[in-house]
C-alpha cells in the first residue's frame, strides 16, 4: 500500500481539474499545466480532489501510483504558488545581472556568460550576488538553477562559484608548511 499514493490531492479554491483519458490539466491563478500518467493508475476527480488508484497489483502499477500523486500534487502547487530556487554567487568580481529573458554573468572567465533563460521561467536579481529561478514547472525551475550553477560550481577551499542557498560546501584545509 502507497501511503503518498493514497492521499487525495486537495484542490484549493480557485483551482479547476479536469481529467481526459490519462491526463490531468490544472487550471489556477499562475496558469495552466498538465500531467500525462500511464495506463497503470486510474485518475478520478471528486469531491475537491484528485484521487489516484492502481490498476492491479503489479509492482509497476505500485510504482505509478505514488509517483503519479506526486505530479499531480506538483502541478497543484506549481499553479497556486509556484516553485523557487535561490541561488548565491560568492567571489571578488562574480555578479549576475538579469535583463529580461537573459542572464549575464560576470564569474572570472575572459568573457561574460550570456545565459538564455527558456519560457516558462522567470530569473531575477534582487542583488548582483543573488539570482531567483521561478515558475510554475518544478522540474523546469530545478534544472534551470542547475545550468546556472554549473558554469561555476562551488570550490571546496574558499566556497568561491555558485551556489544554492540552502547548500553546506565542505570545506576543505589548505596546504601546510
Amino acid at each position: 500500500m502507497s501511503r503518498i499514493g493514497k492521499k487525495p490531492v486537495a484542490l484549493p479554491s480557485g483551482v479547476e481539474a479536469s481529467i481526459s483519458g490519462q491526463t490531468v490539466t490544472v487550471k489556477g491563478p499562475k496558469g495552466q499545466r498538465q500531467f500525462t500518467a500511464t495506463d497503470d493508475v486510474s485518475l478520478v476527480v471528486e469531491d475537491g480532489a484528485v484521487n489516484v488508484t492502481p490498476r492491479g497489483t503489479s509492482k509497476r502499477a505500485r510504482q505509478q501510483w505514488g509517483m503519479s500523486r506526486t505530479m499531480v500534487a506538483n502541478l497543484v502547487t506549481g499553479v497556486t504558488t509556484g516553485f523557487k530556487r535561490e541561488l548565491e554567487i560568492n567571489g571578488v568580481g562574480y555578479r549576475a545581472q538579469a535583463q529580461g529573458s537573459k542572464l549575464t554573468l560576470n564569474l572570472g572567465y575572459s568573457h561574460d556568460v550570456n545565459f538564455e533563460v527558456p519560457e516558462g521561467v522567470t530569473v531575477t536579481t534582487p542583488k548582483l550576488t543573488e539570482i531567483v529561478v521561478e515558475g510554475t514547472d518544478q522540474q523546469l525551475v530545478g534544472q534551470v538553477a542547475a545550468n546556472i550553477r554549473e558554469w561555476r560550481g562551488p570550490e571546496p577551499y574558499k566556497g568561491k562559484g555558485i551556489k544554492y542557498k540552502d547548500e553546506y560546501i565542505f570545506r576543505k584545509e589548505g596546504k601546510k608548511k
